[in-house]
């Protein structure tokens, strides 16, 4: 009974934490690009990343919570146009060639010990720097514990109820948008593209300029989570590398591609797995089979081959619709 209370514990926890939040943000973005628009985008931690550095640079050298966010979404913005402009007209397998480096590059300039002053090179931006810019927008106490509803809580700056409703929240708003967006006429032109985009082009659509808006949207997005993830975090470059952005693929496929909630869906069933997986581990596995440090790794070697099956057996996920997007057509 004590463990399943720690478990059920432990996955109240992980569903209501920033950085389920913040994934959930970000697999939203790269809903629009491959969900919704057909755009093999392999980089979006790229944008993650951009975004946490737009952000933090910002309020370190002097600005505020909403410049910061500004920043990051015009640094997300001018990335995707960059990516975009040599890429959207070419087959779709270049433009995951290019994320996929671009998303490299980021995180190399972010460590280059050459611009440690803006960026903290390896280290990173510790949190302490940016981190008050959010928590002074904070109604809650600045210390101590307080109730909400059920629930005492102890505030911090980085673990906070506060943080957990704006984050959740901005899920909210932005999966409001997706959902307007995509039952309005740009929304089924992308989806045009998606199928057919000769047809869409013989219908006079700028196939590349719906493509480019759809980048940028899914882009700035991916930014946003960028920004809610480092929140309660530091702005590390190998914390958004390559894994992070096949993890953001593997809560979209789990939750089901263009559909609004599959990938918020995803990403808290993949959290949930997880946080079971480490805890049947740590509770019923000897240490001398397995210790601390190979848990993790081998919680990811169950969720690959979780995910092989998922691709295998469901396709569309598990509220994708299987004659609109599956990998077997």
């Amino acid at each position: 009974m004590d463990f399943l209370t720690s478990l059920f514990t432990d996955f109240g926890a992980q569903v209501l934490s920033s950085v389920t939040a913040a994934f959930a943000l970000a697999a939203i973005g790269l809903n629009i690009h491959f969900g919704y628009t057909g755009l093999m985008n392999m980089g979006q931690a790229g944008f993650m990343l951009i975004g946490a550095y737009g952000f933090a640079i910002t309020v370190k050298y002097g600005g505020d919570f909403w410049l910061g966010l500004v920043m990051a979404v015009l640094a997300a913005t001018a990335l995707a146009i960059i990516l975009g402009l040599p890429t959207l007209k070419l087959r779709g397998d270049y433009l995951a060639i290019v994320t996929i480096a671009a998303a490299e590059i980021v995180r190399i300039i972010g460590g280059n010990q050459s611009l440690a002053d803006y960026t903290g090179a390896v280290a990173g931006i510790p949190g302490s720097v940016y981190q008050h810019a959010f928590t002074d927008l904070s109604p809650f106490p600045k210390d101590g514990q307080f109730s909400l509803g059920p629930w005492e809580h102890p505030y911090s700056q980085g673990d906070s109820w506060w943080l957990r409703i704006v984050t959740w929240g901005l899920v909210a708003v932005v999966s409001l948008l997706v959902f307007l967006l995509m039952r309005s006429p740009w929304g089924r032109t992308i989806r045009g593209v998606r199928e057919d985009q000769d047809a869409a082009r013989s219908l006079g659509k700028n196939v590349y300029l719906y493509k480019m808006q759809s980048l940028i949207l899914g882009g700035v997005i991916g930014a946003l989570a960028g920004v809610m993830y480092v929140l309660s975090a530091s702005v590390q470059p190998d914390s958004m590398g390559r894994t992070t952005t096949f993890l953001i693929y593997t809560c979209l496929f789990l939750g089901g591609a263009a559909t609004i909630f599959g990938p918020i869906l995803g990403t808290i069933l993949y959290f949930m797995v997880v946080v079971a997986l480490r805890d049947v581990i740590t509770e019923y596995v000897p240490s001398t089979v397995m210790n601390q440090q190979q848990i993790p790794q081998f919680t990811w070697f169950l969720v690959g081959i979780g995910l092989m099956l998922l691709v295998i057996y469901r396709p569309q996920g598990i509220l994708g619709n299987k004659k609109e997007l599956s990998f077997g057509d």
